[in-house]
């Protein structure tokens, strides 16, 4: 993998990893090394946000965050399932009745399998993952994607582990990892791509500041619209803006409105045929 491909060519120099203690030297050391960047060791340094560094990925303990510094920048970013919205979704969201467990389909008893073609940071991953769902992870961002793996590794041993059990993820571009099956994915396919961001809108949360600038927003939406309506069973799933534009090509079905957001549902048959 050449990780120039999945981030502003850039930002290598304003990016680094810090491992802030000694359990987590090597797999600090193995992810800067993949991505080409400098290490940095609580041995060097105490406090990562001195190092100089516009972003740094930190590992600690369990969980990996990622760190912006200077002034005005927003908290660290992490993946984690134990704590924060993740947890109070997982108690309170509703269960079946939340609206992307509509879209996907899980009623009458149905778990299908679940291809999440554009992860981010797999919150809604982990929700069909606690209604039964089997998942399959695919995020372009290998620094994105370490966020998820530490999160997922942070889960062993834990009241969530059955759940995360059920999360598989790949490192990989989505289009490719598509197009490049011989058989059909999943029984439903789900995108939430990167929607443009408007410089008219309020400040978006942290998460979306730093996938703007670290990720990029998506190009190939209707390519891998595309490529997933060939690989999915039953569905395609896709995310947006409550007001936003429906991805250019084949017109959804129906769509399940929210307050924010949208649900555009691409039947491809019936999942009541789902055994």
């Amino acid at each position: 993998m050449n990780p120039s491909q999945f981030y502003p060519s850039d930002l290598s120099s304003n990016f680094c990893v810090y491992a802030a203690d000694s359990s987590v030297l090597p797999i600090a050391n193995h992810f800067s090394e993949q991505l080409q960047v400098q290490l940095f060791t609580y041995q060097t340094i105490s406090d990562p946000y001195l190092l100089g560094f516009a972003f740094v990925f930190v590992y600690q303990g369990a969980l990996a965050q990622i760190i912006q510094t200077g002034k005005s920048a927003p908290g660290p970013v992490t993946a984690s399932f134990l704590q924060g919205k993740t947890t109070h979704r997982l108690k309170f969201g509703g269960g079946k009745g939340q609206m992307i467990a509509k879209a996907v389909g899980l009623n009458k008893g149905l778990r299908p399998s679940v291809l999440d073609a554009t992860a981010g940071l797999a919150q809604d991953a982990f929700v069909l993952a606690s209604l039964g769902c089997e998942l399959i992870l695919l995020e372009r961002s290998p620094i994105i994607a370490e966020l998820i793996a530490s999160a997922l590794r942070e889960s062993q041993g834990t009241d969530i582990q059955e759940i995360t059990s059920r999360m598989t993820l790949n490192t990989v571009n989505a289009c490719g990892w598509i197009n490049g099956q011989a058989d059909k994915v999943a029984d439903v396919i789900y995108l939430d791509p990167m929607y443009p961001h408007s410089d008219k809108t309020a400040l978006v949360k942290k998460e979306m500041r730093l996938f703007h600038t670290l990720v990029g927003e998506s190009s190939d939406d209707a390519e891998l619209l595309s490529a997933a309506l060939k690989k999915a069973r039953y569905r395609v799933v896709v995310k947006r803006p409550r007001k936003g534009e429906t991805i250019q090509g084949i017109q959804p079905a129906h769509q399940i409105l929210g307050k924010s957001c949208r649900y555009d549902i691409y039947p491809l048959q019936r999942l009541e045929n789902l055994k």
